[in-house]
């Protein structure tokens, strides 16, 4: 079985010592020659400057770097400004997303990311390898199932090189997505997002805010440990190892880890995969 193509996601520190952090986590997922760092952009833009700069160190450092990037509450002029320089820095990578606003800014008109993905193409040609989200479980403000395999078509259509899903832990809801695309004629990777699971608080609440499902026996087996972190982290690895060899039995392209910033969960999963 081929070894798959991975890449990690990191979001952008708040303070030095998170920042220290980051970078020996980097260091530690570099020595399994990822294909690209992913670093994430907060709603509206929130963490531009952030991003940014960690986006830059990455890439001053030798590794691929791919920040992501929305429209958000930002100009076209200041979105076009910024993909600039990255392009002037040497970075060959984006990943082009709807974005959110923040709250508190009131209304906007949000930009359908298939739009931001043409603008990318029109300005900078094949510069890029455009990445963009997909949600196997369907993106809670979707307005059916159908309409968003359409819109994801609609990315690619728009220039999208790959798509990265949502984190999930049900393997028949991606290899069903994957049908449906396929359905729909498309025919680009689709890369599963993985999470590992190392907080059950922390992870039903994100997953609660972005639509992505957690099994109710996987709520209830992570619910069981308690105060026992211990125990928890090391059966998140054996669920989140196994749902890997499956996705990659399956055919999967690859795999994105959401890494929240650690080395360590990831490195145990991706050793159990035999791949180190």
């Amino acid at each position: 079985m081929p070894t798959p193509k991975i890449s990690f996601e990191f979001f952008p520190p708040k303070t030095p010592e998170g920042r220290v952090k980051l970078l020996a986590a980097r260091d530690q997922l570099a020595a399994l020659k990822p294909e690209y760092f992913s670093v994430t952009y907060g709603a509206g833009g929130s963490t531009r400057d952030n991003t940014r700069d960690i986006v830059m160190q990455i890439h001053r450092d030798g590794y691929a770097v791919a920040p992501h990037l929305s429209f958000g509450g930002d100009s076209e002029q200041a979105v076009l400004e910024l993909i600039q320089s990255y392009k002037d820095a040497g970075i060959r990578h984006i990943v082009a997303l709807r974005g959110d606003m923040p709250s508190g800014m009131g209304i906007h008109k949000l930009v359908n990311a298939n739009e931001l993905v043409a603008l990318v193409r029109a300005h900078f040609g094949d510069h890029f390898q455009i990445k963009v989200a997909a949600y196997p479980e369907i993106h809670p403000d979707a307005e059916s199932y159908q309409k968003d395999v359409y819109w994801l078509g609609e990315k690619f259509r728009a220039g999208a090189d790959c798509a990265i899903t949502q984190y999930f832990y049900n393997a028949d809801a991606y290899f069903y997505f994957m049908e449906q695309c396929a359905q729909a004629g498309i025919d680009k990777p689709v890369i599963p997002g993985i999470m590992p699971i190392t907080n059950f608080q922390n992870l039903v609440r994100f997953s609660d805010a972005c639509g992505a499902d957690i099994p109710r026996w996987l709520r209830q087996k992570m619910n069981g440990f308690g105060a026992d972190s211990d125990g928890l982290k090391a059966f998140g690895e054996e669920v989140v190892s196994r749902l890997c060899e499956k996705l990659r039995a399956g055919g999967a392209p690859g795999f994105h880890f959401y890494t929240m910033n650690q080395a360590e969960p990831t490195l145990g999963i991706l050793t159990n995969l035999g791949i180190q």
